[in-house]
């Protein structure tokens, strides 16, 4: 099987030859640029890192990176990634570790007297600032809702024809030139309900929970606009496109930030307005990436139209993989959950992340529906040994027929 026949395969939950991987297909299963250049020095590749995502600092994964640890996967990325600077015009800078990169031209942060940097929009607004020593910004600038506007006279990004051509011709590219399965990003322009609460969460979950009719104003014009570039969007990308994805975080690790019920009557409706559309319009499987613990949002996120889960925090209270597997296994494709990015990654030795990512696999991968990443982007402080040892024994042990443990099949 080539890479696309496998991803697809498995996303129709039935078992391709191996494993499909994901290293760097999203903007949630991809790598620091600081992890990413110290696996390169390892592998033996000199060349430049680039950051195509200054927000969390992550790195351009090249091809031939993606050749080495099998991915099956490629995004396909908007000009402006984050903060809406293009990716354009490369020049050599340096992380704060001393990690040297390269950023887009149009990059310029501003060094604070504590040693922050600043982003600053084009107003001389700051939209977002890294604490020195840190490893991606955390944002400033508020989203519609966080200021309580009339929805109608809120402005709401549309994607230009422009883009969409561009995007097209990449995809176009992408999909006769390469055998990858290809991703793209098109949410609503804000998450529903995480991203609207960036500003001042705390006045948003009040928000919520006091002003349903203003609430559901605002989905509704949020979600006009989401449609809109929706049809411009896919009607550029056209069959090139195998898979679409949208991200909103609903729970921490210990629990979920707002109940089912709350969901289900104020948020479901806008979320599964889109996604009906997408499969009505489309062939193109959907992909949440839903952080936390969930486990109780399952079903109602199928209901909605999901069909692919990202990144299945198995640390979280109630994801258990064996769980997730068992009662949501033939109606869900589970994307990730192949190793823990906080703890086994970061800090274990390569036997512990052989160990965990084996594990993983034996649980998720029987029957197809599964797509191996590790639980979100690695992070900066990941040795190389630890990332060439989750891959590599994915490659393994990701070869199908896969067996089950005894103690498992009891």
């Amino acid at each position: 099987m080539n890479s696309r026949e496998r991803v697809l395969c498995a996303l129709n939950h039935r078992e391709p030859d191996r494993v499909p991987i994901d290293l760097g297909g999203t903007r949630q299963s991809g790598i620091a640029a600081t992890a990413y250049h110290r696996l390169k020095e390892r592998l033996g590749l000199r060349t430049p890192t680039r950051v195509y995502d200054v927000y969390q600092m992550l790195a351009e994964v090249e091809r031939p990176i993606l050749e080495r640890f099998g991915a099956d996967i490629i995004g396909l990325h908007r000009r402006c990634v984050a903060f809406g600077i293009p990716n354009q015009d490369w020049k050599p800078w340096q992380l704060f570790d001393g990690t040297p990169v390269e950023v887009p031209g149009e990059f310029n942060p501003v060094t604070e007297l504590d040693g922050s940097l600043v982003l600053y929009n084009k107003s001389g607004e700051p939209i977002a600032r890294m604490p020195k020593d840190g490893f991606y910004f955390d944002r400033l600038d508020k989203y519609p809702g966080a200021a309580h506007v009339d929805p109608e006279a809120q402005e709401i990004p549309v994607i230009s024809q422009q883009e969409c051509d561009e995007l097209g011709a990449q995809a176009e590219a992408l999909f006769h030139n390469t055998d990858f399965a290809i991703i793209v990003a098109l949410g609503p322009p804000y998450e529903l309900f995480f991203g609207l609460g960036t500003g001042d969460f705390t006045a948003w979950m009040i928000t919520l929970a006091t002003e349903p009719d203003y609430v559901r104003a605002l989905y509704e014009r949020i979600t006009d606009v989401w449609l809109e570039n929706l049809r411009r969007l896919t009607a550029a990308l056209g069959d090139h496109v195998h898979i679409i994805q949208f991200n909103d975080d609903l729970g921490t690790q210990d629990g979920p930030f707002l109940s089912p019920r709350l969901f289900k009557e104020l948020i479901f409706p806008y979320y599964k307005r889109g996604l009906d559309w997408i499969h009505q319009n489309t062939n193109y499987k959907v992909f949440m990436h839903n952080d936390g613990a969930i486990y109780d949002f399952i079903p109602i996120l199928i209901e909605m139209g999901v069909d692919i889960l990202n990144p299945v925090q198995t640390t979280a209270k109630g994801m258990d993989p064996v769980r997730l597997k068992k009662e949501f296994g033939d109606r869900l494709t589970f994307w990730g959950a192949a190793c823990d990015c906080q703890r086994t990654l970061p800090f274990g030795t390569p036997e512990d992340v052989a160990r965990e990512v084996e594990a993983n696999i034996r649980v998720l991968a029987p029957g197809g529906g599964y797509v191996f990443a590790s639980v979100h982007n690695i992070q900066a402080n990941c040795p190389p040994e630890n990332i060439i040892a989750m891959f590599d024994t994915a490659r393994t042990v990701g070869r199908y027929p896969i067996g089950v443990p005894q103690d498992q099949n009891s």
